[in-house]
C-alpha cells in the first residue's frame, strides 16, 4: 500500500468533489491499517476512494485503535462531528490517478514532504479537477457561484472571491515546518518547500515542483522543477517547466546557483551555477565558451551545457552574444536571510 489517508472535503450539487483536506495522510502505511479501515468501510483491493458517514466514525476509530494506530484513531473519531462529506482514500499503486480525491492525496503527500516531486504518477490530473472559486466560504464549483453569491447577499454576507483556479493554495491544507511565506498564495497545493525556503512576496512556487532547503526564492519555480540546496532565485527570475515550453526535459536547478534578477533557464543547471541578471538562457540559445584566459573555445547550443557544475553565464555587455567561463567562487548564501528560528 502506497498510502492511505482520512479526508474531509467539499462537493458541488451534482455530489462531484470539488476538494479534500487530509489532515495526516500516511506513506507506506501499516498492513494492519489498512486492512482493519477496509474491513470496516468494505472499501475494494486497489487504488479506492470511499465515501463514509459520521456515524461510521466510531466503528472505524475502534478499528484502528485495535491496530495500535492511536493518532489515527482519534483523527476518525474526531470526524464523527462534521458536517461536511468525508472520504477514505486507498492508494495501493502509483499510477495515473482516477479521481480528485486521489489527486488531493498526491498533492498532499508532496507538501507534507513525504514524497518528492517527480516521485508520484501525475499523469491525466488537470482533467479531474474542476476550476473552482475559492472563496472566503470555502470551494465553490465556478458554475454555482452566481446562486450562492446571490444567496450570500440576501443574507447580509458578502462573497470574497480570493482566486478561480484549479489548485488551491498550499497553507490553507499544509504548513511544513522551517519555512518562510511572504505572500501564500503564490504557493500552490502540491509544492514542496524543503526546511530553510524562504519564499518571499514575489516568489511562485507550483505544484510537484519546489526546493531541497535552505534557499532564497523571489522567481517562478515552475511545474516540475526542483531547486537544490543553498540556491538562490532573484526577483523576477523564471524556471521554464515542462508545461510551458520544456517539452520533456526536467528543469532542475542544482546546489549554491544563483539566477539573478529578471533571468531565467530553459536548461536544468549543475551545481554552484550563476545566470546573470536578466539573461534568459533557452536551450538553443548559442553559447559562446571562454577559456581562464576569457579567450574564445567553441560556440554550442545550451542544451550541451545542461546539467554541468561551475558556469558563470552571462552576456557581453559590448557585442551582446551570450558567454560562458567556469564560475570556481561558487555563491555563498548570506546565512541570516536563511534563518529560520
Amino acid at each position: 500500500m502506497l498510502s492511505f489517508a482520512l479526508g474531509i472535503g467539499t462537493q458541488n450539487t451534482q455530489g462531484d468533489w470539488l476538494e479534500i483536506y487530509y489532515p495526516a495522510p500516511l506513506l507506506n502505511p501499516d498492513e494492519n491499517l489498512v486492512n482493519a479501515a477496509k474491513e470496516v468501510l468494505d472499501a475494494p483491493q486497489g487504488n479506492a476512494a470511499i465515501s463514509f458517514l459520521p456515524e461510521d466514525c466510531t466503528r472505524l476509530a475502534k478499528a484502528l485503535e485495535d491496530t495500535g494506530h492511536a493518532a489515527q484513531a482519534e483523527l476518525a473519531e474526531s470526524f464523527a462531528t462534521s458536517t461536511r462529506p468525508l472520504v477514505a482514500m486507498f492508494i495501493g499503486n502509483d499510477q495515473p490517478p482516477q479521481t480528485a480525491p486521489e489527486v488531493y492525496l498526491k498533492l498532499h503527500l508532496l507538501s507534507h514532504r513525504l514524497v518528492k516531486p517527480h516521485e508520484l504518477d501525475l499523469t491525466g490530473m488537470f482533467g479531474l479537477l474542476r476550476n473552482i472559486a475559492w472563496t472566503n466560504e470555502g470551494a465553490i464549483d465556478i458554475e454555482e457561484l452566481p446562486v450562492r453569491r446571490l444567496k450570500a447577499r440576501l443574507a447580509g454576507r458578502a462573497l470574497s472571491v480570493d482566486c478561480v483556479d484549479k489548485f488551491p493554495k498550499m497553507t490553507d491544507y499544509v504548513v511544513p515546518g522551517g519555512i518562510r511565506i511572504g505572500d501564500t498564495s503564490r504557493v500552490r497545493l502540491g509544492a514542496y518547500l524543503g526546511e530553510g525556503t524562504t519564499v518571499m512576496h514575489e516568489g511562485f512556487v507550483n505544484f510537484n515542483a519546489g526546493t531541497e532547503g535552505p534557499g532564497m526564492i523571489e522567481g517562478r519555480i515552475s511545474a516540475g522543477v526542483m531547486v537544490g540546496k543553498g540556491s538562490d532565485l532573484g526577483g523576477g527570475c523564471s524556471t521554464m517547466g515542462t508545461l510551458s515550453g520544456g517539452g520533456n526535459i526536467v528543469i532542475k536547478v542544482g546546489d549554491g546557483c544563483l539566477i539573478g534578477a529578471n533571468a531565467g533557464i530553459g536548461i536544468p543547471l549543475g551545481d554552484r551555477c550563476t545566470v546573470e541578471a536578466g539573461l534568459y538562457i533557452t536551450a538553443s540559445a548559442k553559447v559562446t565558451l571562454l577559456d581562464e584566459k576569457n579567450q574564445d573555445v567553441d560556440t554550442v547550443a545550451a542544451r550541451e551545457l545542461a546539467g554541468q557544475d561551475d558556469l558563470l553565464l552571462r552576456r557581453n555587455s559590448q557585442n551582446g552574444r551570450i558567454e560562458c567561463l567556469t564560475n570556481k567562487s561558487a555563491v555563498a548564501l548570506n546565512e541570516a536571510l536563511h534563518a529560520h528560528n
